[in-house]
């Protein structure tokens, strides 16, 4: 099924029939292989005398079945992945991935490959145990989130991964599934679509300023003015009625301060009452 964004050149030079099988690594199979045998024994011994003692040593001898089982298993998968770990069908148009006892398709269409980056343990091999660094690549289906990386370590040799890396950015490269818009974004390309240009981020504060322009026009200027003029008049006017005001209530205080204190007949009059008062009882006693 076409995607549409095929470069029909690259596909036609692309190999039209066969399967190339890209195997895993014999060192890492044989050392599995070594590691599971002693593991299966081990949790073998533990199951079978725990079984024979019973009562409280029950759950150890489950925990040593479970082991065992899962020894058995890993061992039989290095069989597997020694005939390939990747494979690309040239006759199906996929790319196959031998992922523990299930094998993964991923259609041409729908592929893509990038360089890949190693985990934090992968990083800590690369630089305290490993004088050899490794080289990861990334086999993805873009319109699934999960993504599967492969390494040097994971295939028989280096000059295999180089020709998996050569044969996988071909395929990607023919029939461009990267460049579609319903695809599931990988973290860093995200990022990396995040980043803008000096011309980009250029671009846009012209863009912006071009509006602002648009968006003010002269009328909506000269009324801003006019605004603002009659609100600094009013802030005026109200500044010097206060200085008036204050200056009128000054000069009363001033006035009243002034005036001279006006005695009338009448006050007179009373204050002369009560200073003959007294006089008058000593008269009376007198005549007695």
């Amino acid at each position: 099924m076409a995607s549409g964004f095929e470069d029909q050149v690259k596909v036609n030079a692309l190999p039209q029939e066969g399967v190339h099988c890209f195997p895993a690594n014999s060192k890492q199979i044989v050392s599995r292989r070594i590691i599971t045998l002693i593991l299966l024994v081990v949790f073998g011994a533990i199951s079978v005398y725990c079984f024979m003692k019973m009562g409280a040593l029950l759950p150890a001898a489950i925990i040593g079945c479970l082991g065992a089982v899962v020894s058995v298993l890993v061992f039989v998968q290095t069989f597997l992945i020694a005939n390939y770990r990747v494979a690309i069908d040239y006759n199906e148009k996929n790319v196959v991935l031998r992922f523990r006892f299930s094998n993964i398709k991923i259609p041409f269409e729908n592929f893509d490959a990038r360089d890949g980056s190693p985990d934090k343990a992968e990083a800590l091999i690369d630089g305290n145990l490993s004088s050899d660094k490794a080289m990861y690549l990334v086999l993805d289906n873009v319109f699934e989130d999960a993504c599967f990386q492969t390494s040097t370590r994971d295939l028989a040799s280096k000059e295999d991964f180089l020709k998996l890396k050569e044969e996988a950015f071909a395929i990607a490269d023919a029939y461009g599934a990267r460049n579609s818009e319903d695809k599931v974004r990988f973290w860093n390309e995200s990022e990396k679509d995040n980043q803008l240009d000096d011309d980009d981020i250029d671009a846009i504060v012209e863009a912006a300023k071009e509006a602002d322009v648009e968006e003010i026009t002269p009328d909506d200027a000269e009324e801003e003015e006019e605004t603002a003029s009659e609100e600094i008049k009013t802030e005026k006017l109200t500044l010097d009625l206060s200085d008036d005001k204050k200056e009128e209530e000054k000069k009363d205080d001033e006035k009243k301060e002034d005036e001279p204190q006006v005695e009338t007949r009448e006050s007179r009059k009373d204050e002369s009452i009560e200073l003959e008062k007294p006089g008058e009882t000593g008269d009376e006693s007198k005549e007695d």
